[in-house]
């Protein structure tokens, strides 16, 4: 018999293909979604033509959280992720990030079920991270090939998103302890793929994409302007694939952290990612510079995937040139409906 699954955060852009991906490998699927982000409604719809049922609840009301059906797992997606949200309305981040993992903890307690929390690259030490680049200048290229992994020191600063999804992470590791739960923690970095609505500080590489589409002009921010900052980006359907692995892996592997992400083999510039969208776009869009950045901006972050590669024998399947190609595809193919959510 398939597992009942609830994704919380289900009509956004990783917990959407969550819920498609689940349910096309004929999981009992469910979405939790109190439908506030633009783009949610338009998520919806593609979740309703499947028959998958959305609880317009907010994850921070417990009243609502304990009334849900019981479920075999829940998959924790749900969080406001954009890190300057998070020193601009404390209360909105910290309501959905800390106090609703808390809600869906209790849940899982009372209904003995499994979770599965998404976390975020941003538990990382900001300072620590800084460090590695103490004499670059950035004007070229980042040559570092650090890549982070679950061990990385997670000392503040992390951002104040950064502490919620930290906090939550303890807190769960507690309730482990303290109830037996079973659960595991996936830190994800830089996640693309089709349906992101991107923005600036969140999914920048559905942006980049949408900006050489409609040829709007754009910044490279920080550290010079010169975009040779650097990230490594997963595309979402391996990220889908990896988390269906754990749950058909559940009983015998449990109660670890892993870090996912692209890896250096995914890692790429802005400045490269220009060229790229140029390429696929045939566009060419005019950059301007903006030296500085917010205190909370890395100019370096690379996944490690040892850990969750040894355990589950996975690595991502798909290249940097994938993801910018089958984002670009859906942009194009949804230009009209899109232009009203970027």
């Amino acid at each position: 018999m398939k597992k009942k699954i609830l994704i919380t955060g289900g009509c956004g852009f990783i917990g959407t293909n969550l819920c498609i991906y689940l349910k096309k490998k004929h999981y009992l699927v469910y979405s939790l979604d109190n439908l506030s982000r633009k783009g949610s409604i338009y998520n919806l719809k593609l979740l309703s033509d499947l028959k998958i049922k959305n609880f317009k609840f907010d994850i921070s009301n417990s009243k609502k959280i304990n009334s849900l059906p019981k479920f075999d797992i829940i998959i924790d997606c749900c969080a406001e992720a954009a890190v300057e949200v998070s020193r601009k309305d404390i209360d909105r981040v910290i309501n959905t990030n800390l106090i609703g993992t808390i809600n869906i903890l209790k849940k899982v307690k009372k209904d003995n079920s499994k979770i599965i929390f998404l976390s975020s690259s941003r538990v990382n030490s900001i300072r620590t991270i800084n460090k590695m680049f103490l004499r670059h200048d950035f004007k070229n290229q980042i040559k570092i090939k650090e890549t982070i992994n679950e061990n990385f020191d997670t000392s503040s600063p992390k951002s104040l998103y950064g502490l919620t999804k930290h906090a939550s992470e303890m807190f769960i590791e507690e309730f482990s302890f303290a109830f037996n739960l079973k659960y595991i923690i996936n830190r994800l970095g830089v996640v693309s793929g089709p349906l992101q609505f991107g923005k600036q500080d969140q999914g920048f590489v559905s942006l980049w994409i949408w900006r050489h589409i409609t040829k709007k002009k754009h910044k490279y921010i920080g550290f010079g302007g010169f975009g040779n900052q650097v990230r490594d980006v997963l595309h979402i359907k391996d990220l889908c694939e990896i988390i269906e692995i754990q749950i058909k892996r559940f009983n015998i592997i449990n109660n670890k952290i892993f870090t996912i992400g692209g890896s250096l083999k995914n890692s790429i510039s802005l400045k490269k990612l220009t060229l790229i969208c140029q390429k696929i776009t045939n566009n060419k869009i005019k950059f301007s510079k903006l030296r500085k950045t917010s205190i909370y901006d890395l100019p370096y972050f690379v996944s490690s995937n040892k850990a969750v590669s040894r355990t589950y024998k996975w690595k991502p399947k798909r290249n940097i040139y994938s993801i910018v190609n089958d984002t670009h595809s859906w942009l194009v193919s949804q230009k009209k409906v899109i232009k009203k959510f970027m």
